[in-house]
């Protein structure tokens, strides 16, 4: 054992179940495992904590960041820098009082600001990151309940971003807009052969879209007219994992090796066994971590919020990363 680990948890905050890693979190934003392969990081939306996560330990506060979490807004999701191993910067989505922001926080430094003036309303204020190349972070906003905004080039509601200036500035740059129309925003993640996978809320549908290597939309791949909550995505080369906040379940997509696009219907890996679930990532082990938002409303458990691992059938992660 590490004579450095934090302790195990023990008293009220112990849960059972051994697909549970972390509990008595407040409700979540995103996650991202670490290089180790044995831990993660699980954002506190309304708090701004950064907490590492593993199996077995008592959760830590690496970084705490001032948001606004009014709403649905706060500590929105986290991403590592590409070269994380060796210059340990995170960059994070927030809400402030005033915008939705990107901002770089390095260890032992204030945290400092990327991308402004994204705007936040009461409502539908999510949005997610990721890194599609080391020198290009995805970031998707959502609409703000402004469907007109994030139809218009002139807003970056609504919106996937492509950031290529990750230095600090005074006057960060317009970042390039990807894709318009987003709805209520899920997440983006990508599956390490070049495919761009979204999903967002509508009025109508919920909905996984995806933007192959080359920039063309295929808008979209699948949806959900019952509108079971589409949340955090993790993908690979041959299958999208959707955590469903409402249905309180983890979707998993197959998706043809050659073109992305999803072959078959989806298969429900777990289903009202953590309450409603948010984020997502993969693991190491080709698992996939999800964090549940039962705070969010009335139904809460008494170790929650919760990380949870979710097996893919036979193991492996059915080529998910």
């Amino acid at each position: 054992p590490d004579p450095n680990a934090p302790p195990p948890p023990s008293g009220p905050c112990v849960d059972p179940d051994p697909a549970v890693i972390a509990t008595c979190l407040d409700t979540t934003g995103g996650l991202v495992a670490l290089p180790d392969g044995r831990s993660a990081l699980v954002a506190e939306r309304r708090t701004g904590r950064i907490m590492e996560v593993a199996a077995g330990r008592t959760p830590v506060e690496v970084a705490r960041l001032d948001v606004d979490g009014t709403g649905d807004g706060g500590l929105l999701d986290i991403a590592l820098s590409p070269t994380y191993t060796e210059d340990k910067l995170l960059y994070a989505l927030i809400t402030t009082a005033t915008d939705t922001r990107v901002v770089r926080l390095a260890p032992g430094d204030v945290p400092k600001d990327i991308v402004t003036g994204i705007p936040r309303g009461a409502t539908g204020s999510g949005g997610s990151l990721d890194f599609y190349t080391p020198g290009e972070l995805l970031v998707l906003t959502g609409d703000n309940g402004d469907p007109a905004a994030a139809a218009s080039p002139n807003s970056l509601s609504g919106k996937l971003l492509r950031v290529t200036s990750l230095s600090p500035t005074s006057d960060p740059p317009r970042p390039q807009i990807a894709l318009s129309g987003i709805g209520t925003a899920g997440d983006v993640c990508t599956d390490g052969t070049g495919n761009i996978y979204v999903t967002d809320r509508t009025a109508v549908e919920d909905r996984l879209q995806r933007i192959d290597k080359f920039g063309a939309v295929f808008s979209p791949v699948w949806t959900w007219p019952d509108r079971p909550g589409v949340a955090g995505c993790a993908a690979g080369a041959n299958g999208v994992a959707v955590a469903l906040t409402t249905a309180e379940a983890v979707a998993a997509l197959s998706t043809d090796p050659n073109t992305g696009a999803v072959s078959a219907e989806p298969t429900l890996l777990i289903q009202g066994e953590y309450g409603q679930l948010n984020g997502a990532t993969s693991s190491a082990d080709g698992q996939i971590l999800v964090g549940t938002v039962n705070k969010n409303g009335t139904a809460v458990g008494p170790t929650d919020d919760r990380v949870v691992k979710v097996p893919f059938p036979g193991g492996g992660g059915g080529g998910i990363d």
